[in-house]
């Protein structure tokens, strides 16, 4: 008992002195642990008779109960004194203005795409995309433009190696549907197509959106309805359509197609250049050597095909007069579509 009595007075001093966890750590080995000083008393007990070990074992169980009750409420003291001086360092005062992040919004190119896919789905088309890195082949030979083809002037190519290139347009995409779809079938076929030009219309990477529809006895009727309906849904409703002859190497016949002026609705503004028409996109029945080069019988299917820019639409619809305010990353332009 004398010695408990020595080592509760060492105890009482030491845990009055505790005032951090790394206090309290040193506390627990010094009296607590398995080298510690109760645990010390414990061994002494061999030094005693038989009669004297239970009585004196009992005192020391007892003793390191209480200092152990003791330091385990001086431990909880100092984990809740810790932790509020965690809440504290960690605080936020509501008081003080919130730093404001305005919200994303679509870029004016993405939100044309979702509009024509979404008019598109409702007709039944189905989406593939292409590959970007062309061959030769698929994005000129097949669609009928050889090497001496005069049209291959009109477009300025990015060539990777001589028979690969980066995509001039997104009709390639004609070619592999007609080689792994079974008709009859209608795809449209988005992408960005990239061509040697820069100015206040075009960009050397810009968006395309293709169509193209196979099935037996389709006729230019069907195209015009088809693309009539494209044009009232995304202008507006009192939108009209119409065709002018022109040539592409993939169709036969083809067609340029021209809608009524969004701007002043085909009175004639600077917008229309006092026309009433602007053109939107073109098209035509696929020509029958494409459809043999696509593996099918041209005297069985027929096709129309048509395509149109992204970023035209997106210039005309929002009354952007240079194509490259969508992509120089102006934010004051760009949050102006917000919603």
């Amino acid at each position: 008992m004398e010695q408990i009595n020595a080592l509760r007075a060492g105890v009482e001093t030491a845990l009055a002195a505790i005032k951090s966890p790394a206090e309290l750590k040193d506390f627990f080995g010094a009296y607590l642990g398995k080298s510690g000083q109760i645990q010390a008393l414990m061994k002494s007990l061999g030094a005693l008779s038989k009669e004297e070990r239970p009585a004196a074992g009992k005192r020391i169980n007892d003793f390191k109960e209480e200092v152990l009750a003791k330091f385990k409420a001086i431990e909880a003291a100092i984990e809740k004194q810790e932790l509020l001086k965690k809440y504290e360092n960690e605080s936020v005062d509501i008081s003080m203005p919130a730093v404001f992040r305005s919200p994303g919004a679509l870029h004016p190119v993405s939100i044309i795409r979702k509009e024509l896919l979404d008019v598109f789905a409702g007709m039944g088309f189905t989406l593939y995309e292409g590959p970007e890195i062309e061959d030769d082949y698929h994005n000129f030979t097949a669609l009928n433009t050889p090497q001496d083809h005069p049209a291959r002037d009109k477009q300025d190519t990015f060539y990777i190696t001589e028979d690969t290139l980066l995509r001039t347009h997104t009709s390639p995409g004609q070619i592999r549907c007609m080689k792994t779809m079974k008709p009859p079938f209608k795809v449209v076929m988005p992408g960005r197509v990239f061509r040697s030009d820069d100015d206040a219309t075009h960009l050397p990477m810009f968006h395309q959106m293709e169509g193209l529809v196979i099935d037996k006895g389709l006729s230019m009727c069907d195209l015009y309805g088809l693309l009539d309906s494209l044009a009232k849904s995304v202008f507006s409703p009192d939108t009209k359509t119409r065709f002018r002859p022109s040539y592409f190497p993939f169709t036969e016949p083809s067609v340029e197609v021209d809608v009524s002026c969004c701007e002043c609705g085909g009175s004639g503004c600077r917008l229309c250049k006092e026309t009433g028409w602007i053109e939107i996109l073109g098209g035509g029945v696929v020509n029958r050597k494409v459809i043999e080069n696509g593996g099918l019988d041209p005297d069985e299917y027929t096709g129309l095909a048509f395509g149109t820019g992204l970023d035209r639409i997106a210039m005309l619809k929002y009354g952007v007069n240079n194509i490259h305010i969508l992509y120089d990353g102006d934010v004051r332009i760009l949050k102006q579509f917000k919603g």
